[in-house]
């Protein structure tokens, strides 16, 4: 499989945001992918931490502040480029509990991610069958904290 990876391991924050029994998503939307829903947060920069890159993402991609609170999970993830579906980036997925000011109004932030729609509170229950990418972050986000392990491995 390492013969298919691009040289480079990217760090990525991932803000979990819930609130009145919904969790806080992006809306996506692209020709290789079709319809998806993500955590906000993205890529972390060079000389950023990874709290930094968190908050700078959410007000780019959601267009408010975080309050980070805990590390919840780590995981490893494999993600092809739409591309060549065969060469595939590392990117290791940090997930942070995080806290928006209850005024907040769900809403795409100055810039969204290129693929991004729509920003929008997705109640748990729905989660279950929600296109949500990476699809294994669904096993953990609805699940009572301290019911799985930090660091979840390799994720689809």
């Amino acid at each position: 499989m390492t013969e298919n990876l691009t040289p480079m391991i990217r760090n990525c924050a991932r803000a979990v945001i819930i609130r009145d029994g919904a969790i806080l998503l992006q809306h996506k939307q692209s020709p290789s992918y079709g319809t998806r829903y993500a955590l906000p947060g993205g890529a972390q920069e060079e000389n950023e931490t990874l709290e930094a890159a968190l908050i700078r993402e959410c007000q780019e991609e959601i267009g408010t502040t975080v309050a980070i609170g805990a590390l919840m999970h780590v995981a490893d993830f494999f993600k092809s480029r739409s591309s060549d579906s065969k060469i595939k980036s590392h990117r290791v997925e940090f997930l942070f509990s995080c806290v928006v000011l209850d005024d907040y109004l769900a809403a795409n932030g100055p810039a969204p991610d290129k693929n991004q729609k729509d920003v929008f509170w997705l109640p748990l229950d729905e989660l279950k069958t929600a296109p949500l990418y990476p699809g294994d972050f669904r096993k953990v986000l609805d699940a009572p904290a301290g019911h799985h392990p930090l660091y979840l491995g390799q994720i689809a």
